[in-house]
């Protein structure tokens, strides 16, 4: 295709039609009048072949190419704006940049706060955007990393990426205090027979601890599916329920919550956190900056 053929402001116009699905707010998302939406729409309707957006009764809705268009049109965008914000020097006092983390609420509560801290200190002007660890993105990582700084995970999920690792983690066995097991200790056939509460249940969507134990032969009965760390205490509070649970997360848990961390009867392995990001950002400054700061803030916060 000869792009210094096509209007690459019909591209801007195309995440604003699909992002509010419809000219009006489209229209004053970019600035234009509806006409001129309505204009370039009809563009973009005879160059990709399709409505886009399709009308059913008052509203519009996306066409199945339009869905397919919309995650690469925001990555594209994305693209084009960091390609024209680019400068020779990078300084952190001066910018102005968005960073963009994927991270799980259990890496938001270990590293998060120490590291909008360490940027604030060292980027006033730039802004951190937290975005939820998904298993979406996760499963398209290579693709999702076009559009966002760093994805932060346990090794076992993404491959095929440059990463650095960060910090390792213990994982534990959670139970309610006033569980027998709380005095005792845990058994493996416990495990077998209590009721579970798991974290991003799915076949390619656990923990790796849940995975090692199902290696073992382990097969929990699931109870609860929960995809935030940071609710499995109080989901297993006043309940005969078990959960894996980070120790450095576990350890946060209020006392008063009523809710005992054990070790588990089952050789779990550590868990290694680390980042990663997609090759094309290898040598910008700014995403090495970046990096260096997250690892700068892990090594504080953890002591690894």
């Amino acid at each position: 295709m000869n792009l210094a053929s096509l209007d690459l402001n019909l591209l801007v116009t195309l995440d604003a039609l699909l992002e509010h699905r419809g000219v009006s707010r489209a229209a004053e998302q970019v600035g234009l009048s509806q006409p001129a939406v309505s204009a370039q729409l009809a563009r973009l309707r005879r160059h990709f072949s399709d409505d886009l957006l399709a009308r059913f009764g008052n509203t519009y809705r996306l066409t199945p190419l339009a869905v397919q268009l919309r995650g690469r049109v925001r990555t594209a965008i994305t693209g084009v704006e960091r390609v024209f914000a680019a400068e020779p020097d990078f300084d952190p006092a001066s910018t102005s940049r968005e960073f963009s983390v994927v991270m799980s609420d259990y890496g938001v509560a270990v590293l998060g706060a120490d590291l909008a801290t360490a940027l604030e200190r060292e980027a006033p002007g730039a802004r951190l955007r937290f975005l939820a660890n998904t298993p979406a993105v996760v499963d398209n990582a290579r693709q999702a990393l076009t559009g966002i700084d760093l994805l932060v995970m346990p090794h076992g999920f993404v491959d095929g990426l440059p990463h650095r690792d960060l910090h390792r983690d213990d994982w534990v066995c959670l139970v309610d205090a006033g569980h027998p097991a709380a005095e005792t200790g845990l058994t493996v056939e416990q495990l077998r027979t209590m009721p579970w509460v798991v974290t991003y249940h799915g076949p390619t969507a656990s923990t790796p601890a849940a995975r090692q134990m199902r290696m073992l032969g382990i097969e929990p009965h699931v109870q609860v599916v929960t995809e935030n760390f940071l609710t499995v205490p109080g989901l297993i509070a006043g309940t005969g329920r078990v959960a894996l649970l980070q120790r450095r997360l576990a350890d946060r848990v209020p006392a008063d919550l009523g809710v005992r961390a054990l070790p588990c009867p089952f050789e779990a392995g550590p868990l290694v956190e680390a980042f990663w990001w997609h090759p094309m950002y290898e040598h910008d400054p700014e995403h090495r900056y970046l990096r260096d700061l997250l690892s700068r803030v892990a090594a504080d916060v953890t002591g690894h």
